[in-house]
C-alpha cells in the first residue's frame, strides 16, 4: 500500500513532468493531494526536499533493477569481467527492462519527462538530463566497451552505435503510432550490435 510520503513524492512528480519543477508549488502539490501544507511539511521540508528524495528513489531503482536482473556489480573492472561471462540474452532481456523502465514505469517515465522539460530551463537539470539519459549511459558504455574489445578508441563509438537506437525509440515511445512495435524493434537492434560484437 502506498504511503503518504510516496503519494506526496509521486504526486509532485506528476505536477513537474506536467508543468515544470520551477512552475509547481507546495500550495499546488497539497491542493493536488487535498492536504493542508502544513501535513505535508510533517512529510518533507519544502519542495527541494521533496525533489531530492525523488532523486534518492531513482538511484533506488536503478540499484534494484540491476540486482534484480543479476547484473555485475562492483568496480569498472569487475563489472567489465561480468559482462564478458554473461550471454547476449541476457543483455537483451537486461536492455529490454531499462526500456521498459524508462518509458513504462510510471514513476521513471514521469522523471524522464520532468528532465526532458526542464533541461532548457535549469541548469541543474540539463545536468541530470545528462547524467541520467545521454552521457552517463553513454560514459558507462564506453567504459565497459573499452575493457571487452580492448580498442578505446573504438569503444565511444560503440557505445553511440548502441545507445542512440534506444535513445531515439523514447521519442518513438512518447510519440507511438498503432504500427510501431518497440519491443520488436528493440529486440531486432540488440541482435544486430551482438552480431557486430562477435567480430571484435
Amino acid at each position: 500500500m502506498c504511503t503518504t510520503k510516496e503519494k506526496i513524492l509521486l504526486t509532485s512528480l506528476k505536477l513537474f513532468a506536467q508543468d515544470g519543477y520551477e512552475a509547481v508549488s507546495i500550495s499546488k502539490i497539497s491542493g493536488e493531494l487535498g492536504m493542508a501544507k502544513s501535513a505535508l511539511y510533517k512529510h518533507y521540508k519544502n519542495k527541494r526536499d521533496i525533489f531530492d528524495s525523488i532523486i534518492n528513489r531513482m538511484d533506488e531503482l536503478d540499484y534494484e533493477r540491476a540486482r534484480e536482473y543479476n547484473m555485475p556489480e562492483g568496480n569498472m573492472d569487475e563489472i567489465i569481467k561480468g559482462y564478458r561471462e554473461i550471454s547476449i540474452d541476457k543483455i537483451r532481456i537486461y536492455t529490454e527492462a531499462q526500456f521498459k523502465h524508462w518509458t513504462e514505469e510510471e514513476f521513471s517515465s514521469l522523471f524522464r519527462r520532468m528532465l526532458t522539460l526542464e533541461q532548457y530551463r535549469n541548469q541543474e537539470m540539463a545536468d541530470l538530463y545528462q547524467k541520467y539519459l545521454v552521457s552517463g549511459p553513454i560514459d558507462y558504455m564506453t567504459h565497459l566497451f573499452a575493457g571487452i574489445i580492448e580498442k578505446k578508441e573504438e569503444a565511444k563509438q560503440l557505445a553511440i552505435e548502441f545507445y542512440g537506437p534506444i535513445f531515439l525509440m523514447y521519442s518513438l515511445y512518447d510519440n507511438k503510432r498503432e504500427e510501431d512495435d518497440l519491443a520488436e524493434m528493440l529486440k531486432k537492434h540488440v541482435d544486430r550490435f551482438s552480431k557486430k560484437m562477435d567480430s571484435y
